[in-house]
């Protein structure tokens, strides 16, 4: 398995830069780490190699026994967010290590973001998929429908994964080959041009390439 180092992050929301040229450049905001090491993985003894990194401190009133006991051992705290990443050589990171933005990421790094995309309920196919509905006028009563989706006598049945409606959004979702536009160590701040998945605040991971 390749090493896929990043860190985690808070997403803060849009806003625009200037290039040198004077266009302007939709960018994302991003609240990265610091992130701390919880535990190193290794082949030997869990099959795989990677590092576990805790972000977002948490109370530790509100942490339950089991993993008060895990955050112990990395003596940073307490977190709201657990996440791996798999690394060539765990050996590399000590518990407790702490992870900035900076000690990974540089202006103009490409790198891939993953968040969960916003939730938008129960959506009809015209939404959902794309569906060009039929005719406006009143007459037809034919409108946002999806239209026939059986299969006459045989099979009988509705084949698996045809468009329908139901929920969408709420999965998690990659966009892959992303610029980073600046670093901004003293602030734990990156931005990335471009759109990121989710909404305000929500958790991203910002992977390296």
């Amino acid at each position: 398995m390749p090493q896929t180092i990043g860190i985690l992050g808070k997403k803060i929301g849009m806003t625009r830069m200037y290039s040198e040229e004077g266009s302007a450049i939709g960018v994302t905001v991003v609240e990265a780490g610091p992130c701390y090491v919880l535990q190193t993985k290794s082949v030997d003894k869990e099959g795989y190699n990677a590092i576990q990194v805790g972000f977002g401190m948490k109370k530790e009133s509100r942490v339950n026994k089991p993993m008060a006991g895990h955050f112990k051992s990395g003596g940073q705290g307490s977190f709201y967010h657990v996440r791996e990443f798999r690394v060539d050589d765990p050996s590399q990171y000590e518990l407790g290590q702490k992870i900035e933005v900076a000690d990974l990421f540089k202006v103009g790094d490409i790198v891939d973001v993953t968040g969960t995309s916003k939730g938008k309920g129960m959506q009809g196919v015209m939404r959902r998929h794309g569906f060009a509905g039929g005719p406006g006028g009143h007459g037809s009563k034919f409108h946002r429908r999806p239209g026939s989706i059986g299969c006459s006598a045989w099979p009988g049945r509705v084949v698996k994964g045809k468009k329908l409606p139901g929920r969408m959004g709420g999965k998690v979702v990659t966009k892959k080959n992303l610029t980073i536009i600046d670093v901004r160590k003293d602030d734990n701040v990156l931005i990335v041009k471009g759109s990121l998945p989710g909404a305000k605040s929500g958790l991203v991971q910002v992977y390296t390439k």
